[in-house]
């Protein structure tokens, strides 16, 4: 009879323990992707259409081209290619971008888990303070 207890307890004991494990790793690639849709927004955002500052434009400073094409440089050298699940969307001065990656879990050999992570990042004009999006 406590051999039986022992091999349920134990049982139950490795399952929760692998679950913890899991939801860590995933919870540390969200953040990880978080902080790469963030940066990679950053620099897409500072691709400032110098002509449109010129000429006194404040609604859509961004050379939109030359965000993506930013944006998408810094997401290749981490790895993350544009295409597929990661993509890049410039709206106004707001330069929104999404990263897809997956983990392989621990817990259920071969199975998967899809992660998502998202940053936005808005050119500043002159000196105020914005509450709320762009």
């Amino acid at each position: 009879m406590v051999t039986a207890f022992v091999v349920v307890f134990a049982t139950a004991l490795v399952f929760v323990a692998g679950l913890v494990v899991d939801g860590g790793r995933m919870l540390a690639e969200h953040r990880k992707l978080d902080n790469l849709a963030d940066s990679a927004a950053r620099a897409g955002a500072q691709a400032v259409d110098d002509d449109a500052v010129r000429d006194g434009v404040t609604d859509d400073l961004l050379d939109d081209d030359e965000a993506v094409t930013r944006a998408c440089a810094l997401l290749a050298d981490a790895g993350h290619p544009c295409g597929g699940g990661t993509a890049v969307a410039v709206t106004g001065n707001a330069v929104t971008v999404t990263v897809a990656g997956s983990i392989d879990l621990l817990l259920l050999a071969g199975a998967d888990q899809s992660v998502r992570g998202e940053g936005t990042a808005c050119v500043a004009v002159g000196i105020a303070t914005q509450t709320g999006g762009c």
